[in-house]
């Protein structure tokens, strides 16, 4: 299947603690469902040292499901996405609201 949101995407938060702030997708994972977006969805915890890392309390992004972010269009509000397939086969990504492609 066709994956809707990508790395490198901005995507929107609809819904949580963190929702109406947007961030850039840097890491999908596409078999538990969820995205990992720069800066939303913090979570602290705490690190045990190592030869390479410092010991202490650690503040990073948690995943979050792929139901609860939407792409941000060109116009900068949140779109759902579909596919198009072009004429010389290409599958592309189009945004729903406008029908501009994404990618391609």
């Amino acid at each position: 299947m066709a994956a809707k949101i990508r790395k490198g995407d901005k995507v929107i938060v609809l819904t949580g603690r963190d929702k109406g702030r947007t961030g850039e997708v840097f890491e999908v994972r596409p078999d538990a469902g969820t995205a990992l977006v720069r800066g939303i969805n913090l979570v602290k915890r705490h690190q045990k040292q190592t030869q390479n890392q410092e010991g202490g309390i650690i503040t990073k992004e948690a995943p979050i499901h792929l139901s609860n972010v939407a792409y941000v269009g060109k116009d900068g509000k949140p779109t759902r996405i579909g596919f198009k397939v072009q004429a010389d086969g290409k599958k592309v990504r189009v945004a729903k609201s406008s029908g501009v492609e994404i990618d391609g």
